[in-house]
């Protein structure tokens, strides 16, 4: 089996290629990553049972023909992804998330490669009820969001007119652990704050919000399910571990740092209101979540171990 991940030394990636052998002993890992984020660290260590291959390439402009050929699977984690950031940088956006993926879901045409694309959750924007995929009425807040949703439908086009099989992973904010990981989203940025003695910084009108969240975990296993079971029949999927509010969060990192403060900010918002998200189309064709918030701080802040310093603060913002 050969398996193909762009983006594949990001936070989600570095997991992925770490988790594939486990899912598909002996596979090929074939990376592609433009290492502008400098994430040389995920390459180290990789673990026994694939043959992994590395190619330096921005999915805008490398050859991918060559690299897809004979593929299984290509999962493309390729992307800017930081919502906040995007507004500052929209046009770049556009040429990598949307420009880029289209690229690569034509390149999986010519390989005769299907796709598993990571959308977002990001592109239900407020909603007053639980949501679920057969929503029409998306709202997304960020140039980030609707980038993602201008390329589901990209493929969707793709997918009527010339053949592509495909699945759009519609997925919550990633929390968790892994060789390339980031700490601008909520959870993972309130494990850092709290792990060098920072006050955590919760925007005040999101304490009772809700947002989806994904384990990491999860993330990978559903990335895997889909390959296994060849599940790429064009439609979205939500892949979420749970709805939670930022209460709930910094309730669960408090009971495992004693002393951690909260500090209330006021800043703009991406999502006005709370919105819940279903998973139900995902665990009715057979994927079972095994993520879980608690483990994954427990994880999080293990890895930071103790760092604090004296006296620091911090006023910024956290990302939902």
């Amino acid at each position: 089996m050969r398996i193909v991940v762009t983006g594949a030394l990001g936070h989600i990636g570095s997991r992925l290629i770490r988790d594939l052998p486990r899912a598909f002993p002996g596979a090929t890992i074939a990376m592609i990553d433009d290492l502008s984020t400098q994430r040389y660290a995920s390459l180290l260590d990789l673990p026994p049972g694939a043959r992994y291959e590395f190619t330096e390439g921005d999915i805008t402009s490398a050859p991918l023909e060559g690299l897809f050929d004979g593929a299984d699977a290509v999962v493309h984690l390729a992307a800017i992804t930081n919502a906040a950031a995007s507004f500052g940088n929209a046009a770049e956006v556009e040429r990598v998330n949307i420009a880029g993926t289209e690229r690569v879901a034509r390149a999986c045409l010519a390989a005769r490669a299907p796709l598993v694309f990571p959308s977002t959750t990001s592109v239900y924007g407020t909603q007053s009820d639980l949501v679920d995929e057969s929503c029409d009425e998306l709202r997304p807040q960020s140039p980030y969001a609707d980038s993602k949703l201008r390329s589901e439908e990209r493929l969707r086009e793709l997918a009527a007119r010339e053949g592509l099989r495909h699945a759009s992973l519609r997925m919550g904010t990633i929390f968790g652990t892994s060789p390339g990981m980031r700490f601008h989203t909520a959870i993972n940025k309130f494990c850092w704050q709290a792990a060098v003695g920072k006050p955590l910084t919760v925007w005040r009108e999101t304490f009772h919000q809700h947002r989806p969240y994904l384990d990491l975990a999860d993330a990978t296993r559903a990335m895997e399910f889909f390959v296994r079971a060849g599940l790429f029949d064009g439609r979205c999927y939500n892949v979420l571990t749970l709805n939670a509010t930022a209460s709930q969060i910094t309730t669960a990192i408090g009971a495992r740092v004693p002393g951690m403060k909260l500090e209330f900010v006021d800043a703009p918002l991406l999502n006005q209101h709370s919105y819940r998200v279903s998973r139900e189309r995902l665990s009715q064709v057979g994927f079972a979540f095994t993520g879980n918030l608690e483990r994954g701080i427990a994880e999080t802040l293990a890895l930071l171990g103790t760092l604090a310093p004296r006296g620091a603060t911090q006023r910024s913002g956290v990302e939902f």
